[in-house]
């Protein structure tokens, strides 16, 4: 219910002095009208160039019209849509179908939203994208079918801009199970079909995808997951990500010959700088830009508890595996806040505002 210019304000009113890194803002936009309309270029004023759409969700979605609308508006003041690509009535009726069967476990979650769901969305993001004349950024992108449809409009002469998650690529369908536990996987899209896994690796190796994020959503197992014990429907979806997202794509990435370093520098940082504007002040070592270096241990030999980790939440769904490599050093605008893997400057982070988007593909 609230204007863009009021959920802006609160999000200054919960970060300020309490991050610990830089940061900037994207807006969600649930409901186009002609105040957010009007708005759009007072977000731009203050710093905010990218803006998030659903097309699930029923208090989120937006229809096909107000997207097309955005899209045209946004890209007019140098600013980039990115998408959360699922077709939100037939996430609605296979939920139902669940439901009635009694299918009530977290083992009906990716049952109700399957590849299908997030490929229609996909393809209906992309049409609506070139109808409007704009560029499209799909946010966590989980399948083998939704990316096809991104090659295909490339190949169209589209600018597609493609994001994924570790979690598309460290887990697979089979987390889901009757044992209530596995609400911790319960997240959207969920955890794909291991040959989508390796379709999104692949990807990645050849600089397919542009950026890796971590679509951080926490919510407590207790007080927070267990509100659906008894209907998985009603389990909070998302999942803790952001603290573990370097240390997961160079375990399963680098390490294993996936990726290069080179490559996880530009998807974990120099692209997402380079696409929503903060670049060259930010994802790049250069004169002129802030001195935010990650010195990294390579041989550095570790395991995930969640009990380890400065995230705030009661459960880490990578608990107890196995990592290599570890971020031993880190400078924020010249100032070591890291040292030896531990914090030792908290709090000194700054909002950064971001000049227009550059929605460039840049690899192959």
């Amino acid at each position: 219910g609230e204007t863009l210019e009021e959920g802006l304000d609160h999000w200054f009113a919960m970060s300020e002095g309490v991050c610990s890194c830089d940061y900037g803002f994207h807006m969600a936009i649930s409901d186009w009208n002609d105040t957010t309309r009007r708005e759009l270029m007072d977000m731009r004023a203050r710093g905010v160039s990218s803006f998030k759409f659903y097309m699930a969700y029923p208090s989120l979605r937006c229809d096909d019209r107000s997207i097309f609308e955005a899209l045209e508006a946004i890209d007019a003041m140098g600013g980039l849509s990115c998408m959360h690509c699922e077709n939100g009535d037939l996430v609605e009726a296979l939920t139902a179908e669940q439901r009635e069967l009694g299918h009530l476990t977290p083992a009906a979650h990716p049952l109700s939203r399957p590849d299908f769901v997030e490929a229609e969305a996909v393809d209906r993001y992309l049409a609506i994208a070139e109808a409007a004349g704009t560029p499209a950024y799909v946010v966590h992108l989980s399948t083998q079918r939704g990316l096809s449809h991104c090659l295909a409009a490339r190949k169209r002469g589209q600018q597609v801009l493609i994001e994924t998650c570790p979690q598309y690529l460290a887990l697979d369908d089979s987390c889901y199970t009757d044992d209530f536990e596995s609400a911790k996987y319960v997240f959207a899209p969920p955890a794909r079909k291991q040959a989508d896994q390796a379709a999104l690796w692949q990807a990645i190796t050849g600089n397919v995808v542009d950026t890796i994020g971590s679509d951080h959503c926490s919510f407590n197992m207790l007080g927070g997951k267990d509100e659906g014990k008894d209907d998985f429907s009603r389990i909070p979806n998302g999942m803790p990500g952001v603290e573990t997202r370097p240390l997961l794509m160079y375990t399963l990435g680098v390490a294993t010959g996936r990726m290069t370093p080179g490559q996880m520098a530009a998807q974990l940082s120099e692209n997402p700088a380079r696409i929503f504007g903060m670049y060259p002040r930010k994802g790049v070592i250069a004169p002129g830009s802030d001195a935010d270096v990650v010195i990294w241990d390579p041989e550095a030999q570790g395991t995930i508890h969640y009990a380890d980790l400065y995230m705030n939440v009661d459960y880490n769904p990578y608990e107890g595996m196995a990592t290599v490599g570890r971020a031993d050093t880190v400078l924020l605008r010249g100032q070591v806040v890291v040292e030896n893997g531990v914090v030792i400057q908290e709090d000194c982070g700054r909002y950064i505002p971001r000049e227009a988007c550059v929605a460039e593909h840049v690899g192959s």
